[in-house]
Formats: structure tokens, sequence, C-alpha cells
């Protein structure tokens, strides 16, 4: 093995990754020290003159205004943050509008983006000032190290050997120099860190996001279904229905007593007509109602998901660990998605067998779906991703019952697809 080979193997790769530091990193580490120190320094006022005048009529106001100056600092730093760390933190919401001094004034003092900020205030400086050591001081400390020798010659007159202590310096600053690209990458993370944990929505606000973001989703879908399943009733149901009221009224034409004698041939070839468009009229509504409750699901998931197993094309081995039912909005989300997921292993997997299995218990309700085909599955559209599968669109309706779906699908295979929904809403 050539040594350019050996140093573009993994190894190789993860020193090059070692030794590489971001422009932006370096300029944050710089540029950002003096907006650090000025935070830092105002949380410190704040807290501080804060509790002095907690007790005077003027403690309340103090804080009210600057925990308001804390959300302005805040912004500036997200920006910074993301315009030099390229990490994008999403905004908090807007305080709530309130109507008058005291309401105004006391949804400053709940405002946990407020305090978050502060506290990302107080711990942005010992960082900020740790980064500039980093980006700075350490590498002229690492320039005094290795050029001790020459230092110590320069201002002690007369000749000196070298020692010992020549070579221990000079070994040290190469040491203290290897250290830096780390150091500085370190930091860098650790404010990316620090950004998305208290610059952000809070835990609750994202769940919110995500929960309306999902059930506008699920909304937007359901109206599409509605508009789909009138239009299909319009145009498809309703002119069989149509089609069968005028067979049955040639029908009755046909034994009018003012008629000599009935035409039995005719007869029975409309009646014959009429059963066929029956028939069609049927099969066309179980198609309309089959989406909107399946059937299935009136013996609860133990008997659904046999049936839909059955029913694939790729043998599907069954495990159902149900000792809990679910709701009935929660088990027919995991009826469609396991149907969903069974016409993707059908479709586009490839494999010879697959496995369902499910369980319901501790109030949490489990769906995974396993096959041994090719692998590649994933939620984007890249060339990894199975054309047609639907797993954004299927992520997209489990969270809006608060559930989470999880793929694992490496090139070969196999491929894993859990869903975790709660038991009830």
């Amino acid at each position: 093995m050539t040594e350019r080979q050996r140093g573009s193997g993994p190894a190789g790769q993860s020193r090059r990754r070692y030794f590489t530091v971001r422009g932006g990193e370096l300029l944050f580490a710089v540029a950002g020290l003096p907006l650090a120190v000025l935070g830092g320094a105002y949380a410190l006022a704040v807290l501080y003159a804060g509790a002095l005048l907690s007790l005077t009529v003027l403690g309340l106001p103090f804080v009210v205004a600057a925990l308001h100056g804390t959300r302005g600092l805040g912004t500036i730093h997200r920006r910074l943050v993301g315009r030099l760390l390229g990490e994008h933190v999403e905004p908090p919401a807007p305080l709530p509008t309130q109507d008058g001094v005291f309401a105004r004034g006391r949804a400053v003092l709940v405002d946990p983006v407020a305090w978050r900020a502060l506290l990302y205030l107080l711990l942005r400086l010992p960082l900020g000032l740790l980064g500039f050591a980093a980006v700075v001081v350490l590498p002229l400390g690492c320039g005094w190290l290795v050029g001790f020798p020459l230092w110590v010659r320069l201002l002690e007159p007369g000749d000196r050997p070298p020692g010992l202590l020549d070579a221990v310096a000079a070994l040290l600053g190469l040491a203290v120099l290897a250290a830096v690209p780390g150091a500085n990458r370190a930091l860098g993370a650790a404010n990316r860190r620090l950004a998305r944990l208290l610059l952000g929505p809070a835990r609750a606000q994202q769940r919110v996001r995500a929960l309306e973001s999902a059930r506008a989703t699920l909304l937007a879908e359901n109206t599409d279904r509605l508009r789909r399943l009138e239009r299909d009733l319009h145009d498809g149901t309703q002119a069989r229905l149509v089609a069968l009221a005028i067979t049955l009224s040639l029908a009755d034409d046909v034994l009018d007593p003012v008629a000599a004698q009935a035409d039995l041939t005719r007869l029975r070839t409309l009646v014959d007509r009429a059963r066929g468009q029956t028939d069609d009229t049927i099969a066309e509504l179980r198609r309309l109602t089959r989406g909107i409750h399946p059937v299935a699901l009136d013996g609860g998931l133990g008997e659904a998901l046999p049936g839909l197993a059955a029913g694939s094309a790729v043998p599907v081995t069954v495990r159902l660990d149900l000792r809990e039912r679910p709701d009935g909005a929660i088990e027919q989300a995991v009826y469609f998605c396991a149907a969903e997921l069974l016409t993707n292993v059908t479709k586009h997997s490839g494999a010879r067998t697959a496995e369902l299995s499910a369980t319901a218990t501790d109030g949490r309700v489990r769906l995974t779906v396993r096959d041994d085909g090719r692998g590649g599955a994933s939620f984007g559209a890249g060339p990894a991703a199975r054309g047609g599968t639907g797993l954004a669109g299927l992520r997209e309706r489990l969270a809006a019952v608060d559930g989470v779906l999880r793929v694992e699908s490496p090139p070969g295979g196999p491929t894993v697809v859990t869903a975790e929904l709660p038991n009830s809403l």
C-alpha cells in the first residue's frame, strides 16, 4: 500500500478533519469576544442590580426592561452564530400581545425565552474567553515555546550551550500547536450547542410548532381526500345509479300492462344489466369507503394486521403483543402505516421475506416492518431513496397523532422501519 493510499483512508481523513479549521470559527472566536464580554457584563449587571432593587418599587420595572434587552441581545447572538458558525437556530415565538401595562410586564417576567437568553449570555462569557485564548493566546504561547532557545540567548549575554530545557520547550510548543485546531473545533461545537439549547424556541414551543405543522398537513390531506371522494361519488357512483334507474325504467316499460305481451327476452336482458350495474355500484362504494374506516379494524389490530399481512405478495411473518387496545384514531393510523409499509416492501424492496411486529404496552404502540431487500430507503428524494416510498408523507401523518417514524436501511439491506405512537391522544 502506497503512502498516498494510506493517507486517503479513514485514518487519514480523520487527521485532515482534525487539522482543518474553519474561517468562520476563527472569526467568531476573535470578533465575538467583545460581544461575549458585553453580553456577560449585561447579564451580571441585570442579576446584581435586580437583586439590589428587588425590595424597591424600581425592581420590577428594571427587570422587565432588562429582559426586553436580553431578548434583543439573544437575537444578535443568534444571527452571529448563524452567519459565522453556520448553525441555523429557529427564532423563538414573539411575546404574546397583552392589553395593559401590568399584563405586558407580567408577560415579560414569565417569558422563558428572555430568561434562557440571559442564561446564554452568562455562559457565553467563559466560552468567549476560552475561544479567544484558543485562537490567539495558544498560538502566541506556542511561538514563544518553540523560540525559547532563541529568546534566552537574546536576553542573556554570553554563550549558553543547548540543554534539556530547550528541547522540552520546543516539544511542548509543538504539542500546543497540535492542540490548537482541536480546541478551536471543540469550542465551536460547544457554541453551536449552547445556541441551539438556549437561543431557539423552548422544547414545549418546538413540540407545539411540530404538532401544528403536522396537523395542518393532515387537515389539508383530509380536505383533498374528501374532495376526491365527492368527485368520485358525483362522477362515478352517481352516474352508475342514474344508469341503473334508467335500466329499471326500461324494464318497467316492458312490464307495462297496456302492452299486449311482455318481451321476456328483452326483460331478462334489462334485469341482467341492472344486476351488473348494481354489482358495479356496490364495488365502487366499497372502494370509496375502504379509506374512511377499514372494516377489518372492528376486531382491533389483532385481527386486522394478520389479514393485512396475508394479502401481501411477499411472505410476511407476524408477531403481535397487543396487551392494550389503542384508541380508534391510533389504531387507524397504525393500520394504514402497516398497509403502506407492506406495499413499499412489495413494490420497491425486492425482498423475499418480511416481518411485521406490533406491541401495545405501557401506553405506547410500536409497529416494526423489516424486510431482507436491497435497502436504500430514506425520507429524501436522493439516489439513496426508493422512489415512491412515501416515507416523508407517512412521517408527517404520524406526527399529527404525536407519532414518530424511524428508518434504518443501509445499501444492501436489511430495511427496518419503526413507528411509535401513544396509546391514546
